[in-house]
């Protein structure tokens, strides 16, 4: 089997700002579900860091 037989592995990556307009539509998409799923992970990650800062405050905070 040669290179040109062997099937491509794609891999989706955006840069923001990228140009688009090459880019198919299904690939698009793609690109949208990576970009939802990387949100969700720094919305989690936010919430984590968030959770644990209450606790400390909760915690070592003022006493009034």
């Amino acid at each position: 089997m040669n290179r040109d037989d062997e099937p491509r592995l794609t891999t989706t990556k955006h840069e923001i700002g990228a140009e688009l307009s090459a880019i198919s539509a299904d690939e698009l998409r793609q690109r949208i579900a990576l970009l939802e799923q990387e949100i969700g992970r720094i919305t989690s990650e936010i919430e984590r860091k968030e959770a644990g800062r209450k606790a400390a405050d909760s915690l070592f905070g003022p006493k009034v």
